[in-house]
């Protein structure tokens, strides 16, 4: 079976390789030979969804934060989180010079009194601002990390499985991850596939079910992810929760076989 996935040339997708061995893993427990292949683009997540939604994309599915919207544009939610929940995991991309501010602070109250930045049409940005948090905005993903530096706004959230990857190479030496502390809230991500292929989407469930049966699904994901874990212990009373009002009455939160919470690996 054919698959196309995103391959994004604006910025390098720390997640593509798990997701691709994701997309990979699913096809063959389901009995498919799997041949993935990658669709250049060059567009924001918003405009690639709506592609997708509409079929005139060049990619046959794509990975992404759900929420009701993405659920009802048309797209075919394959509900099995493959990030297992990690992407409401968020660490804080702050200024250097400021961690010391960070190491004090201790509740949502003061948290509200600061700015984060996010991407204009990600769903993250509708979840802080209902949790009462200030939000600035960019299309730009790269800018993002400028702003934060330039003093646009005070800080980033960004997910425990993405943050590593961005900081790499010394890339903002401005910037660092506030110790010790996160914000959560229930999110999952999951494989969106276009209308046009029912065929695909429902290959993906029955085998992505049978990998969490097998435990073949989590050893997977233990395997690409358990070092970024265990690199990023978080005490329980500097985990700050937020409320996700956009998650979708279908999502499988009562599977328990399906989710990390902060602390385990």
């Amino acid at each position: 079976m054919t698959v196309s996935l995103p391959h994004h040339l604006s910025a390098a997708d720390p997640q593509l390789p798990y997701m691709t061995r994701v997309v990979a893993l699913a096809l063959q427990l389901a009995g498919h030979t799997a041949d993935v292949r990658l669709a250049d683009l060059e567009m924001s997540q918003g405009r690639s969804l709506l592609e997708l939604a509409r079929g005139t994309g060049p990619m046959d599915l794509m990975w992404t934060v759900t929420d009701r919207q993405r659920e009802t544009s048309g797209l075919l939610p394959v509900r099995v989180p493959i990030d297992r929940g990690l992407m409401g995991w968020r660490l804080l991309l702050v200024r250097k010079n400021e961690l010391p501010r960070w190491r004090r602070l201790r509740n949502l109250d003061e948290l509200r009194q600061l700015r984060a930045g996010q991407g204009h049409d990600w769903p993250d940005t509708s979840i802080l601002r209902a949790n009462g948090l200030k939000v600035e905005t960019s299309s730009n993903y790269e800018s993002l990390f400028r702003m934060l530096a330039g003093d646009r706004f005070d800080y980033f959230p960004r997910a425990i499985l993405e943050v590593d990857a961005e900081m790499a190479g010394n890339r903002y030496p401005e910037l660092a991850i506030a110790p010790n502390l996160m914000l959560h809230y229930p999110a999952a991500a999951y494989l969106f596939v276009s209308p046009t292929r029912p065929e695909l989407a429902a290959a993906l469930k029955a085998g992505l079910e049978a990998a969490v049966a097998d435990g073949s699904f989590q050893r997977l994901h233990r395997e690409q992810y358990g070092a970024v874990l265990k690199a990023h212990p978080i005490s329980a009373n500097r985990v700050l929760k937020l409320n996700n009002p956009l998650l979708p009455a279908e999502t499988p939160i009562q599977r328990r076989e399906l989710w990390l919470q902060p602390g385990e690996t």
